[in-house]
């Protein structure tokens, strides 16, 4: 699912002015019975999204959700919070925890974010109603421009809902939200990033 113009859209954006972020793909998260819609899958367009956005010198940003210490979800440090193995990474990522949905609220996430310049975001991860929507939101309040890779987000099938209804719904329903700057849609494969010039990418 690709929204008119979303491809040409991201590859006309300068590598310097881009980042991707990865939302809470973590093994408690994704080893879970049942797993995640396509959980395997979604890993496998996020490190092809990731891995592209290396090459061409854009920003990466892994975002880890820490549970509550004295919980029994997420504790910071234990098997269930760690990245899920088979998520890419890289040395040069950006690491960022977490504590609520939004990846913005209590982080700086914002911070980094403006300090590289960038302008434009493309979001892939977990949990797609959850996690991704709330990042989302907040992330077109302060003015980014947003790229949703709309197979490269996943959630669980909820009481009400299958996750296989839950998340081309949210795909239907996010670039039809208001936005200063725009919400487009891409699938993984269709993701292309203009490569940084020696210049924008030494800066």
């Amino acid at each position: 699912m690709s929204t008119p113009d979303a491809v040409d859209l991201l590859a006309s954006r300068a590598a310097s002015q881009l980042a991707v972020l990865v939302i809470d793909v973590q093994s408690g998260l994704f080893n879970t019975t049942p797993p995640p819609f396509e959980a395997a899958e979604v890993i496998h367009r996020i490190n092809f999204v990731t891995g592209r956005a290396r090459s061409a010198g854009v920003p990466v940003f892994i975002i880890q959700h820490d549970g509550p210490p004295e919980g029994d979800w997420l504790v910071p440090f234990s098997d269930g919070w760690q990245l899920h193995p088979d998520l890419n990474q890289a040395t040069d990522d950006h690491f960022i925890r977490k504590t609520t949905a939004d990846s913005f609220y209590g982080t700086n996430l914002e911070r980094r974010l403006r300090s590289l310049g960038v302008q434009s975001l493309v979001l892939t991860g977990y949990a797609t109603e959850f996690c991704v929507d709330a990042t989302l939101r907040n992330a077109v309040s302060k003015e980014f421009e947003i790229f949703v890779v709309a197979d490269a987000h996943t959630t669980n099938d909820s009481a009400l809902l299958k996750a296989a209804v839950i998340r081309p719904y949210f795909n239907s329903v996010w670039p039809e939200s208001s936005s200063a700057r725009g919400i487009h849609l891409l699938n993984a494969a269709d993701v292309r990033f203009a490569v940084a010039t020696q210049s924008a990418a030494v800066g």
